[in-house]
């Protein structure tokens, strides 16, 4: 590891450090929403609610010149480095510093009061898998952070050496779908009162010890799941979820449209129920009459879940898991 990966920086230009997943099937989906607005005579604007590196971002922008996108990230890191990268595109991109949850306050902001289209690309970015010091990688010895905004929040070490025996088993078993959550949280209890926890290394040593080796064959590395729901809770990655759908959803006026990536099952259910509430009638059951304001105001995209292509999982290893939901509003119904 050179001096500058010790350091935590990563020196390879922002382009090339972010490969966008399924990037052409979510321009496809976007299109029309964008185009019916520009042959409408306004300019389209889409939200990328998960800016990132901004790699979505500028091949939306470059693909349509006529588009204006509003990013959202939490990330300053992220947003400076996005910044710098969409700074050609001049007065067309707007960041925002806010969660995805904070859709309606940015465009509010932005004195805009409906878009075409809202992305989210969901989960930990490139970026904060990359930057070392930033503690959300198992693979790596870094500080025990895990904000994807660090300045604000309790870091993952706060988390882990004052939480009690319960919450952790809680916290791992249900955001990190582990089945050895006890024997994890209860090595972690008995760790942090010999050393309390300071660094990524120190964490995967109490865990690999707490997992049974033959685990590991199957199921990855021991740390994994135990670090998904540690980053989970400290950034509140699922309640903000929760918020964020319905506040998309009545973002997009009629004919716009929302593209979503997620990367694990607790990320889909959320997104599969919002969406599931506009594309069914709310009719009472045997009545006899479907007034306009009980019809489906969502229309599906995609039949089940997109994935990505074998070719793209080749050249991306981090599309694997990746799922993707689309929907179009389809009348002015509001979401609840």
């Amino acid at each position: 590891m050179d001096a500058h990966r010790r350091a935590g920086q990563n020196t390879k230009p922002t382009a090339e450090r972010h490969v966008p997943v399924l990037l052409s099937r979510s321009i496809q989906l976007l299109e029309p929403a964008i185009s019916a607005a520009a042959a409408a005579g306004r300019t389209p604007v889409i939200v990328d609610a998960t800016l990132g590196m901004g790699g979505h971002t500028e091949a939306l922008l470059s693909r349509f010149p006529e588009l204006t996108v509003v990013g959202l990230d939490r990330d300053t890191q992220a947003l400076e480095l996005a910044g710098a990268r969409l700074a050609p595109f001049g007065d067309r991109v707007h960041l925002v510093h806010t969660e995805y949850d904070g859709i309606r306050e940015a465009l509010d902001g932005l004195g805009m009061e409906s878009v075409d289209g809202v992305l989210f690309d969901l989960g930990v970015s490139s970026l904060q898998l990359d930057e070392v010091d930033r503690g959300f990688a198992y693979s790596f010895d870094a500080p025990l952070d895990m904000r994807m905004d660090t300045t604000t929040g309790i870091t993952a070490a706060e988390l882990v050496n004052t939480a009690s025996l319960e919450e952790l088993r809680r916290i791992i078993r249900t955001w990190g779908e582990e089945k050895f959550a006890h024997r994890i949280a209860h090595a972690i209890v008995q760790g942090r009162e010999k050393t309390p926890f300071a660094t990524t290394a120190q964490l995967v040593e109490v865990i690999r010890a707490a997992v049974p080796p033959a685990a590991g064959k199957s199921g990855g590395h021991p740390a994994k799941r135990t670090f998904q729901a540690l980053r989970i809770a400290v950034n509140e990655e699922l309640d903000v979820l929760t918020r964020a759908m319905p506040a998309a959803i009545n973002a997009i006026g009629v004919g716009g449209r929302i593209v979503v990536l997620s990367y694990h099952s607790l990320e889909d259910k959320i997104v599969k129920h919002a969406f599931a509430e506009g594309l069914v009638s709310s009719a009472p059951a045997g009545f006899p009459v479907e007034l306009d304001e009980h019809k489906p105001y969502l229309k599906s995209l995609v039949k089940g879940t997109g994935k990505p292509s074998e070719e793209e999982i080749s050249d991306n290893p981090r599309a694997a898991s990746a799922k993707l939901r689309a929907v179009e509003r389809i009348t002015e119904r509001r979401a609840s």
